[in-house]
């Protein structure tokens, strides 16, 4: 079937009190008019023309349709408008307001680049280019966050977490994971969160093969990501925040001599921890039974594992997890720390709060498809982690600039469906473009104040 045997008029005649007729004769609109929030938002980080300078065109120059700055922009504000595959770009191709994206003329601009060119450009990263990439996009971040706070900031908190990203193909370095029980890759992905704030701002996304260990990558980019804070940052202390996977005497004796550094880290129990541990569990027993409710306790410990140089502080929490019908269990928690509060505090209001990054991680996979590692090329599928990470970096900005409006909080879809899916009509004269957009937009309010602090004047 092709577009001129699709149906562009239906009826219902007795759906309504009147007869109803749906035409799609718009040839000049599109349904992401709030799109044009996006570019202005990529003036402030400028990741795409930094991407843009880590590649080498080696195409021949008579050929060439489409500059490799405008693949990489029609990649990062297709994915932010909810394109997730190459093949959509076909569809997409004559869409106006996706061709304003990327500058050019939405009514008589060249189409986009079509799926083929589209897989042909993801196929052929170099490992060198996608490293630079992603240094080019912690430091876009950090850049953009130290203008935002004029380079001034008393805390910096750096939280790293691995996720798993199941495959379901003949894709390179794909291994089977039993934490996870499946095939799959395991990105680790970077946060920074900067004083007090709420929001935890991605600043880094690495594509490891499925039976990595949570250490890989970790101390390299843990050097990289202090190094340029510490220049932007000078006067800030840093808190670094990790799960159980990283308590490794290398991780630990690198977080021990950095200068500024607090840390926080989980570890497994073992056999001496529990130890340590029992007391308190006990008591936290004794309060299960007396309550019928979970219960738990705090205690700390001085502890040195076999391979550790000299022992460190660990806070325990000790719980007995009680449900309805269940056997009582007891849910011991360990975490080594350089930080001098209380065990109460360390643990809930310190730890715990890493527990956000999970959210900002379920916006990834459901809102920009940071899984859809379907290609055959590892790192082809690092380079569209690395699209995501970026598209989802203007998530952030937009959500940033809607503050104390409904739409401060809201996840990267809700974003997209209330301030982006906007139908529109582009009209183009001699001296200006003019975009109609719905007066009954519910988040008018939202929008316009985002457009105005990206830029945008009243008019």
């Amino acid at each position: 079937m092709t577009s001129e045997t699709i149906p562009q008029t239906v009826l219902f005649p007795d759906l309504f009190d009147e007869p109803l007729v749906a035409t799609f004769d718009q040839p000049h609109a599109s349904s992401d008019g709030g799109a044009v929030l996006l570019p202005a938002a990529e003036r402030r980080y400028g990741v795409i023309d930094g991407f843009a300078r880590c590649l080498v065109d080696s195409r021949q120059p008579g050929k060439i349709q489409h500059t490799l700055r405008d693949l990489l922009a029609q990649r990062i504000f297709g994915l932010a408008c909810g394109y997730a595959d190459a093949n959509d770009a076909d569809r997409l191709a004559d869409d106006p307001i996706q061709k304003l994206l990327l500058g050019r003329d939405p009514i008589a601009g060249d189409p986009l680049a079509s799926q083929p060119t589209i897989s042909r450009f993801e196929n052929g990263m170099a490992s060198q280019a996608l490293y630079d990439m992603g240094c080019e996009l912690a430091a876009s971040v950090i850049d953009r966050h130290r203008h935002r706070l004029h380079g001034r900031a008393r805390q910096i908190t750096i939280d790293l977490d691995p996720t798993d990203d199941p495959t379901h193909g003949a894709q390179q370095l794909t291994f089977f994971n039993g934490h996870y029980d499946s095939w799959c890759y395991l990105p680790l992905l970077a946060f920074l969160t900067f004083n007090t704030e709420i929001e935890q701002y991605l600043c880094a996304a690495i594509l490891r093969p499925g039976n990595a260990p949570a250490t890989r990558g970790a101390l390299g980019l843990l050097r990289r990501l202090l190094a340029v804070l510490r220049i932007a940052f000078p006067r800030a202390r840093f808190l670094v925040r990790l799960d159980g996977g990283y308590a490794t005497p290398e991780v630990l004796d690198f977080l021990d001599g950095e200068p500024r550094l607090d840390s926080v880290v989980a570890m497994a129990e073992n056999t001496v921890l529990a130890r340590f541990a029992e007391p308190a569990l006990a008591q936290a027993r004794t309060l299960s039974e007396t309550s019928g409710q979970t219960a738990h306790r705090y205690t700390e410990a001085h502890y040195a594992a076999r391979t550790w140089a000299h022992e460190r502080r660990v806070v325990i929490k000790a719980e007995v997890v009680r449900l309805p019908g269940r056997t009582p269990r007891d849910n011991p928690r360990f975490v080594i720390t350089n930080l001098r509060q209380s065990p109460r505090f360390l643990y809930e209001r310190v730890y715990c709060a890493r527990g956000d990054v999970e959210n900002r991680i379920k916006e990834l996979h459901d809102g920009l498809q940071i899984d859809r590692t379907s290609c055959c090329r590892f790192w082809a599928n690092q380079f569209r982690v690395l699209l995501s990470a970026a598209a989802y970096v203007l998530m952030q900005e937009l959500r940033l600039r809607a503050a104390r409006t409904a739409c401060a909080r809201v996840q990267v879809t809700g974003l997209r469906d209330r301030l982006l899916k906007l139908g529109a009509q582009v009209v183009v004269s001699v001296r200006r473009i003019v975009l109609h957009l719905p007066t009954a937009t519910p988040d008018l309010h939202a929008w316009r104040q985002i457009a105005l602090a990206l830029g945008a004047q009243t008019g």
